[in-house]
């Protein structure tokens, strides 16, 4: 009688995790820090603006003009969250794989795109200028697209200084298309574009470049997707003061399967509180180039 002994199989610990790309839009988050949500779910800013010169009179004197301020509400508007569960039994035969890995993946594939694909939206929205066509790659002339932009910027006195280009990746083969190279060494051939008359330039992917994004409640479907009836964005150009990122909560809760009440298994509870703002006065601090055709 043959043995019937059954060859042990093995487990490599090897994370087959889905293609996603870092963060794009935290670039801004560094200048965002005087904004304080602490305590509250809103914050004021003060807004202030004047009128200008007018004729000095040797006899009326000084034309009269005034400065008005206004408190600007800032409130955070996204309050995200959700519980996700690994069952004991099937974290110990992946040799712990399942949930040590799991914030992170969670973060990488879920949350990151979301955020990108909200703040790309707000901005989008709040575009003080904007133009559109659909761009075919080697025909469409994208530098010439991006020039007409960093004009109206300028033609609106924004200080393009230190303004970033976001740009999806048809855009930005676009971008390539028409850029002329001369080599030194024509066996090293690179056609990464970083930065675009001294702006730096950040591919973002198109699921995170879209005008309008509907972010789905859970109760039937999770994450976001494009709005139909919105556009592709084929890149944004943002000057960093125009824009405020918040970030309230961020909040991750990790129970063991010993201390969750409700299932023999590992649970991740994570909530998310932010939004994205454009200052009232720095709207034409972004440029919108979208894509003509509309989602479907």
């Amino acid at each position: 009688m043959p043995n019937s002994i059954a060859l042990a199989e093995k487990f490599l610990a090897v994370l087959d995790g889905v293609y996603k790309a870092e963060a794009k839009t935290n670039i801004l988050d560094a200048a965002n820090s005087e904004i304080n949500f602490i305590g509250a779910n809103k914050a004021n800013i003060f807004k202030l603006s004047s009128d200008g010169l007018g004729d000095y009179s040797r006899n009326g004197g000084y034309p009269t003009g005034s400065g008005t301020g206004a408190w600007e509400t800032l409130t955070l508007s996204k309050d995200r969250g959700v519980s996700l569960s690994v069952d004991r039994m099937d974290n110990e035969e992946t040799l712990d794989l399942a949930f040590g890995r799991l914030a992170g993946e969670f973060m990488r594939v879920s949350v990151i795109p979301e955020i990108d694909a909200y703040r790309t939206s707000v901005w989008a929205s709040n575009a003080g200028a904007s133009a559109n066509a659909d761009i075919t790659v080697g025909t469409t002339d994208v530098p010439g697209l991006i020039d007409a932009g960093f004009e109206s910027m300028q033609d609106n006195e924004v200080p393009t200084d230190g303004s970033i280009i976001f740009v999806s990746p048809k855009a930005y083969n676009g971008l390539k298309a028409k850029i002329t190279r001369i080599l030194a060494n024509e066996s090293d051939v690179s056609k990464v574009v970083e930065t675009y008359d001294g702006h730096r330039v950040i591919v973002v992917p198109q699921g995170r470049m879209n005008t309008a994004i509907t972010l789905n409640d859970g109760s039937s479907y999770f994450g976001f997707v494009p709005t139909a009836g919105g556009y592709k964005i084929n890149f944004l150009i943002v000057h960093p003061t125009a824009v405020k990122n918040a970030i309230k909560l961020e909040m991750p809760k990790l129970f063991s399967p010993d201390e969750n009440q409700s299932a023999d298994s590992w649970k991740l509870q994570f909530r998310l509180y932010h939004d994205s703002f454009v200052l009232a006065n720095k709207t034409h601090g972004i440029y919108l180039h979208r894509a003509a055709t509309a989602n479907t």
